[in-house]
């Protein structure tokens, strides 16, 4: 039986691909802030990967919940991202405005697609609940002016703030002349919440791959068949992969998508691996669990500091 487009459990899913969504374009602005800044050619290809699969997988999403509008803009925006990959330093200024302008029509596609989430609701049976709302015009000279501050006093470096400017002025381009205020809390504070739920999970699995890779170093160079317990932590470390990609962590996403090669390679003895080298890839995990907290507390401050300038 096919979802109900105006059931509850529908109106979850659009919920959750919205904080997705967000999450994405925000990754993809902050990409393209750095692009546009010459950055070496290494760095500039994993910037490109970046904007590319977060159109992908947004694509990919809305599909997935019949968001055809915002499918077919994430997927027109594509071959412009395509036009700025190239790390020689051929790209145009046109080609980052032309990115710009599509990554403006997804905003579009997703404000229409999914206004209800910020728009106010409609009036239900019981009304001890009212929502509390704002002229989206008023909402939005308040976000600018805390921007403005942060600037003099040094600016978030997640720069969520940006996207939630942006998600606002979506709704007031469209006509939507009041945001509920309440709704906007609320997907803030679902967004803190997946974060910290996915750290969470990391701080959790990450001794067990941490133990696995011990055990790896300290047999480094002896023969034999591979253990169960590798077969399991190569499954484990797809799983955390699998999970930064629905938060949008990208930096922990790119190292799990590595260690699931490399440990796939050790699995099925298609390497011969140094004790040393186990070794910096521990080094390097323990690094990228200290960077992902970093990242989600840097996240949650600044969601807290935009709750905070919000009228109650």
């Amino acid at each position: 039986m096919s979802a109900d487009p105006e059931g509850g459990f529908h109106k979850e899913l659009i919920a959750g691909f919205v904080q997705e969504a967000h999450e994405w374009l925000e990754q993809i602005h902050v990409a393209l802030d750095e692009l546009q800044q010459g950055p070496d050619p290494d760095r500039h290809l994993t910037l490109a990967r970046t904007i590319k699969s977060g159109l992908a997988n947004m694509s990919g999403s809305a599909a997935t919940i019949g968001l055809g509008e915002v499918e077919r803009a994430s997927v027109s925006a594509l071959p412009f991202a395509e036009a700025v990959q190239d790390p020689t330093g051929r790209n145009s200024t046109d080609d980052f405005i032309g990115l710009c302008k599509q990554l403006g029509h997804i905003y579009s596609a997703l404000t229409r697609a999914t206004s209800a989430v910020i728009e106010p609701a409609a009036v239900a049976d019981h009304t001890e609940n009212i929502p509390v709302t704002i002229p989206s015009s008023e909402l939005l000279t308040i976000l600018h002016e805390f921007k403005a501050r942060q600037a003099r006093s040094g600016n978030y470096p997640r720069n969520l703030l940006g996207t939630v400017i942006a998600q606002v002025e979506g709704l007031r381009n469209n006509g939507v002349e009041q945001c509920n205020v309440t709704s906007l809390k609320e997907f803030l504070a679902r967004w803190s919440d997946g974060e910290k739920g996915f750290l969470e999970s990391v701080l959790k699995q990450i001794p067990v791959v941490t133990d696995e890779i011990n055990r790896l170093k300290s047999r480094a160079g002896e023969k034999g068949q591979p253990s169960e317990q590798i077969q399991a932590v190569v499954e484990q470390v797809a799983q955390l992969w699998s999970a930064a990609q629905q938060v949008n962590a990208v930096q922990m996403m790119t190292f799990c998508m590595g260690l699931h090669s490399f440990l796939a390679m050790v699995m099925q003895r298609r390497v011969v691996v140094a004790a040393d080298k186990y070794a910096a890839v521990e080094s390097r995990l323990i690094e990228n669990v200290q960077a992902l907290q970093n990242w989600v507390e840097a996240g949650r401050e600044e969601r807290s500091a935009i709750t905070g300038i919000l009228p109650a």
